[in-house]
């Protein structure tokens, strides 16, 4: 809904006089009454749960990329289901793994929070935070580079 429904754009550009909206309700039996005017000439649902404010302070400046993340969390959402299957049906471990609880929270938390936190934190500090001090200095969405460039 955020990237194809939504006024994200409209409302990066001008948060203070455009509510956010990421649903339109359609003309079916009387419902379009629910939708408002929520500025920038798009009418809609007002939506209050800050997925806007999120994704801005992710460094997210398009539909594109909206739509790219939603993408990669089908496939990592995939990955995962398929590694439970694989991890429960096919590479099952033994007995003996699952009692010794030190070596396997330490082997799964040191991955996800070591590795989850550092990548996090370099995306914050590399990509969000240039895109966000471009934003709050008035440029455009639209003439912010995409993120891989503020690597180079």
């Amino acid at each position: 809904h955020g990237a194809y429904f939504s006024n994200y754009l409209a409302w990066l550009n001008n948060p203070i006089s455009i509510k956010p909206s990421a649903q339109v309700v359609w003309p079916i039996v009387g419902q379009e009454i629910l939708n408002g005017d929520v500025g920038g000439n798009f009418q809609g649902v007002q939506i209050t749960s800050g997925f806007f404010q999120l994704w801005r302070a992710e460094g997210i400046t398009s539909e594109i990329e909206l739509y790219w993340t939603a993408i990669g969390g089908l496939i990592m959402s995939g990955l995962m289901l398929f590694g439970g299957w694989f991890h429960y049906h096919k590479a099952a471990p033994k007995l003996e793994w699952f009692q010794n609880a030190e070596s396997m929270l330490n082997h799964h938390l040191s991955g996800l929070l070591g590795l989850g936190c550092l990548a996090w934190s370099g995306h914050q500090i590399h990509i969000a935070l240039p895109i966000n001090k471009l934003l709050d200095a008035g440029v455009a969405s639209q003439e912010i580079p995409l993120p891989y460039e503020f690597l180079i």
